[in-house]
């Protein structure tokens, strides 16, 4: 069994979500939303953030992490924010297991089997492949999609480990 947590990267709403899984099985353990105040400076949202994943990650203690990578944005201001965002997470992260990261297409086509899936599409698989009583909040249902994403990459992900181990030992 292997807990995951996935991480939906925001500047000012970030989700994650911690499953637990066992390669044919998922669970949800714990989701949400870390809010940060966009009045605040960014410094500010950014300790913010660092604060609450890291509080996520000491009560939930994954074995590995999956972040959402960034996609490409019109606005350039927005996508350095982000950047900044993704930066500090990924370090908060990094710090205490292994991080994994996923274009949203790539999560897309993980849980709803499409890559230009909508929001509203993530969210319903979301709910159906862990067995919710509701959709969650949408950024924590994106967390949860990257979480299952790299749930079900696993198996592959570690049989080529396994081929490029014994490629080096040879």
């Amino acid at each position: 069994m292997a807990r995951i947590l996935g991480i939906d990267p925001g500047s000012r709403a970030t989700g994650y979500g911690v499953v637990d899984t066992d390669g044919q099985r998922s669970r949800a353990v714990h989701f949400g939303v870390i809010r940060v105040s966009a009045d605040q400076p960014l410094a500010r949202r950014l300790a913010a953030l660092h604060t609450g994943i890291v509080a996520v990650i000491e009560e939930y203690a994954p074995d590995e992490a999956a972040v959402e990578d960034i996609f490409v944005a019109k606005n350039v201001r927005s996508a350095l924010v982000l950047g900044h965002a993704r930066g500090v997470l990924l370090l908060a992260a990094g710090r205490q297991c292994e991080v994994h990261e996923y274009t949203a297409r790539t999560v897309k086509k993980a849980v709803a089997g499409y890559g230009q899936a909508d929001k509203q599409q993530v969210g319903h698989m979301v709910k159906t492949l862990l067995g919710l009583a509701k959709v969650p909040a949408q950024d924590a249902a994106d967390a949860l999609a990257v979480a299952l994403c790299h749930a079900h990459s696993r198996p592959m992900n570690a049989r080529a480990q396994a081929v490029l181990d014994r490629a080096a030992a040879q």
